[in-house]
């Protein structure tokens, strides 16, 4: 089989500057083309896009570093009825314009600003009823370019009555506008003249639609068995690599790195994995049919199966040949996707340095594939793991909401 076409994601990125000129933020933007200059929407498709593609298409690591990102949020975040899949710590929550202010969003922003989650008012307008929300906000962003400026004396003076905000000037084109951030005082600073948006790309293998629908089913189960969850994350590649992603945004400051799909899952924790599951199921974009992947399933499951010869540990070989074969079908090598996980020593070498029990694992089965495996060995066990991928494909093709796959 060879090499699948991929699709594209892509994720804009335009700094926010201090006064000083220093880049402490990136604001994340939806971008449908790589040479899309403007978003072209705001709703929750594009929110939900730019979240599943920033952390698990990328990397969340990979888009802004150790800086904080702000993500627009329309009304089914702010109230709840769509999950916030990541912790506080390096997320900024933007209130778009359009959200209309009533009771519901004040709950919703105070329960999330307890949880520890800052909050940002985009284009703020006095009057629009977003002024309710000063008392909650961390930053307010101000349109210097088509906003009124001419109430932004009172504007500034009522932000400033809330001490733990700070102001960003936005779509600064000018230097007109530039001085007028700094006659104010104004903190932060985001605009052309400074900075255009960047939008970032990476080669996508979307997870199967019936895959995550299956996911999400299974997750809504009531004491739903770690097992069931590991076995279908396992079972899509693309699925799998987007886990082992979101798992390395939780993992700073952690000793122990990942080496399985199981571990991955416990650091994320299956709460979080809900979530996940349920943003990719509002992204629902353009995906690569579920049989290219067949290879690199294919690839793990041998991994596995051939683990216990050379004394190495299944789950582990099963995440080594995972990644060995998803490199292969991005078109990048082992080492640098295992530069982007969280994976533990052993994993790591493998991939890196070919070197270890996992690593002789890899090139036993590398050899294999390419003919140089003259006792034929492997070819029960290489039966077996493709026999194994295609009932798995097959299942999740099968498999609609509402049936239950065993």
């Amino acid at each position: 089989m060879g090499i699948p076409v991929l699709d594209a994601v892509h994720v804009g990125r335009q700094p926010i500057f201090d006064a000083a000129g220093a880049v402490v933020a990136y604001e994340l933007l939806f971008r449908g083309r790589l040479d899309a200059v403007e978003s072209g929407r705001q709703d929750t498709y594009a929110t939900s896009a730019v979240m599943v593609n920033a952390f698990t298409e990328f990397g969340i690591a990979e888009v802004v570093g150790n800086r904080p990102c702000f993500i627009n949020l329309t009304r089914e975040f702010v109230t709840g009825r769509l999950p916030l899949p990541f912790d506080p710590d390096q997320v900024v929550l933007e209130v778009l314009e359009t959200v209309d202010v009533d009771d519901e969003v004040i709950a919703g922003l105070t329960a999330l600003a307890e949880a520890g989650y800052r909050i940002a008012l985009d284009d703020f307008v006095w009057g629009s009823g977003h002024e309710r929300l000063l008392g909650l906000a961390s930053y307010v962003k101000l349109d210097l370019l088509d906003g009124d400026l001419s109430r932004l004396d009172e504007i500034v003076a009522a932000c400033r009555e809330h001490p733990r905000i700070q102001i960003v000037a936005e779509r600064l084109e000018t230097e007109a506008q530039v001085a007028i951030a700094d006659h104010y005082g104004m903190e932060l600073r985001q605009g052309y003249a400074l900075s255009r948006p960047q939008v970032l790309s990476t080669p996508s293998l979307s997870p199967s639609r019936l895959r995550r629908l299956e996911l999400v089913a299974a997750l809504m189960a009531p004491d739903v068995p770690l097992d069931k969850i590991t076995s279908i994350i396992a079972s899509d590649p693309a699925l799998a690599l987007r886990v082992l992603r979101v798992s390395n945004s939780v993992a700073a400051g952690v000793v122990s790195r990942i080496s399985s799909v199981r571990q991955a899952i416990m650091m994320v924790g299956l709460t979080r994995i809900r979530r996940w599951a349920t943003l990719m199921v509002v992204d629902d974009v353009g995906e690569a049919p579920e049989e290219q992947l067949l290879t690199a399933l294919a690839q793990a499951r041998l991994c596995e199966s051939l683990a216990p010869r050379f004394g190495a540990d299944p789950g582990a070989a099963f995440v080594a040949g995972l990644v060995t074969g998803m490199a292969g079908v991005m078109a990048t090598t082992p080492a640098a996707m295992a530069e982007q996980l969280p994976l533990s020593t052993e994993v790591a070498d493998a991939l890196t340095h070919g070197a270890g029990r996992l690593g002789q694992v890899l090139s036993t089965v590398q050899a294999y594939e390419n003919g140089e495996w003259g006792t034929g060995d492997l070819a029960g066990l290489s039966l077996d793991a493709m026999r194994w991928s295609t009932l798995t494909l097959t299942a999740a093709n099968a498999y609609a909401p509402g049936k239950t796959v065993n």
